[in-house]
């Protein structure tokens, strides 16, 4: 789906992937409403976009159903028909062995990473279904094809998002949507003070893995994807690469990253 002219939420468009996702679309024509649970976020956002752009800022928390539900309806009286989505926002956890992890903090992995999305999509998919042309994108990870150590439930909350894009992609053929499931590798965001999560000098278990994208460089990818209706979108050669190892050796591959990180005090 073509973005020029075209009306696309984005959730956590308040930092990260997803401020840069707001800025990106904006500089390709389309007009972008923005949802994060931080509006002073938000609002940084909208200082950063060039003055004029279409650019539409709602607070919300995508973990809380009735919230979400009534979004569709505030945003296409303040700006018109939805014509895309992008379910972005997300957390990662404590870096503790799922044995140790408290059942809170699990609690709130499934509620923001895996919950927040049905939401959104159950909130938002009616509409698009409707639209001549339409495209839903969810973020998940190379976290959700492939485990990191410390990251249990993170990675199997973006294994459930990105397991249930592929059936939603299958459920949607012949019809006007289109459907992409994005699996970012190492990006330079602040996902980890977002997420109320200490780093050691260690960094990000992801991160560690490769050098770091930069966060407009990722969002480019994603809407390059999405414009060419891809059904993966692989962001940085890191998970390029795990993507294919993980498919040829899975359980060698598993081990490789448990390694790797153990070298760097993981």
């Amino acid at each position: 789906m073509k973005l020029d002219g075209k009306l696309v939420v984005v959730t956590g468009g308040g930092s990260g992937i997803g401020r840069e996702l707001v800025l990106a679309l904006l500089r390709r024509g389309a007009r972008v409403a923005a949802i994060d649970l931080n509006m002073d976020s938000l609002s940084e956002t909208a200082e950063i976009a060039a003055a004029g752009q279409d650019l539409g800022l709602f607070e919300g928390n995508i973990a809380d159903r009735d919230g979400v539900f009534a979004l569709p309806a505030k945003i296409e009286a303040q700006m018109g028909p939805v014509d895309g989505v992008i379910n972005n926002a997300g957390v990662i956890q404590p870096f503790v062995d799922f044995a140790d992890l408290e059942m809170e903090v699990i609690d709130r992995m499934v509620n923001i990473n895996l919950v927040g999305p049905i939401n959104m999509m159950k909130a938002f998919l009616p509409g698009l279904q409707s639209r001549s042309e339409a495209h839903l994108v969810n973020v998940a990870s190379m976290g959700g094809f492939i485990p990191f150590p410390g990251q249990s439930m993170y990675s199997a909350s973006k294994a459930a998002v990105k397991l249930l894009t592929e059936a939603i992609y299958q459920e949607s053929q012949g019809s006007n949507l289109r459907v992409s499931c994005v699996m970012p590798g190492a990006v330079n965001t602040n996902i980890s003070k977002n997420s109320g999560v200490e780093m050691s000098a260690g960094g990000d278990p992801e991160a560690a893995a490769a050098r770091t994208l930069p966060a407009p460089d990722a969002a480019k990818i994603i809407l390059d994807g999405m414009e060419a209706d891809k059904l993966h979108i692989l962001v940085g050669s890191d998970a390029k690469m795990l993507f294919r190892l993980v498919r040829l050796a899975p359980a060698w591959a598993i081990r490789f990253i448990q390694k790797q990180m153990s070298k760097m005090g993981r």
